[in-house]
C-alpha cells in the first residue's frame, strides 16, 4: 500500500500538485477538505465560523485518520492539518509525506484572490496579510519540515516529484 501525503501552507499547491500527481502515477486521489466537507455537510468556512477551530481541527484529525485509503492514493491535505493532534507523525508512519515549500510572499501573491474562502485569511489585507502567513509559517514549519520528502514549489513538475519520492 503506498499513500503520498501532501503538506504545506494554503495556497502552495497541495491540491493541484497531488492530483496532477496521482494521474501521473495512475494513483486515485483524496483532497482531505473535500472529505470534510461531506462529512460535516457544510463548507470548512461555514463549520469554523459555526463550531470554531478547536472543534475544527479534531473533526480534520477524525477525518484524516478514518478515511478508507485504497491501495495506491495521493491524498491532499489541509494546511494546519500536520500541526494537531500527532497528525503528522500519523502520516510519516502511514505512507510518504512530501512539503511543498513557498516563502510567505509568494504565498500571499497566490492567496490574494482565494482569501474569501479562508477563514484565518478574510479579513486580512496587505502588510497585514504579509505578516500573518508570515508568522503563521514559522509556527507550522516545524511541523511541515517533519516530512519525508520536501519540495521547493517553485518550478515543480509531476516527473520531479515522482522523482522526490522515489528518492
Amino acid at each position: 500500500m503506498e499513500l503520498i501525503f501532501f503538506v504545506g501552507f494554503m495556497g502552495c499547491g497541495k491540491t493541484t500538485w497531488s492530483r496532477k500527481l496521482a494521474a501521473h502515477l495512475g494513483y486515485d486521489f483524496i483532497d482531505l477538505d473535500q472529505v470534510f466537507e461531506k462529512q460535516a455537510g457544510m463548507t470548512i468556512a461555514e463549520y469554523f465560523s459555526e463550531h470554531g477551530e478547536d472543534d475544527f481541527r479534531m473533526l480534520e484529525s477524525e477525518v484524516l485518520k478514518q478515511t478508507p485509503y485504497s491501495q495506491s492514493t495521493v491524498i491532499s491535505t489541509g494546511g494546519g492539518l500536520p500541526c494537531f493532534f500527532n497528525n503528522m507523525d500519523w502520516m510519516n508512519a502511514h505512507g510518504k509525506t512530501v512539503y511543498i515549500q513557498l516563502s510567505p510572499k509568494t504565498l500571499v501573491d497566490r492567496l490574494q484572490k482565494s482569501k474569501n474562502k479562508r477563514p484565518l485569511l478574510r479579513e486580512k489585507e496587505g502588510d497585514e496579510l504579509l505578516a500573518f502567513i508570515t508568522q503563521k509559517l514559522a509556527e507550522r514549519e516545524e511541523f511541515y519540515l517533519q516530512a519525508a520528502h520536501i519540495a521547493n514549489g517553485i518550478n515543480l513538475s509531476v516527473e520531479g516529484l515522482e522523482e522526490l519520492i522515489r528518492s
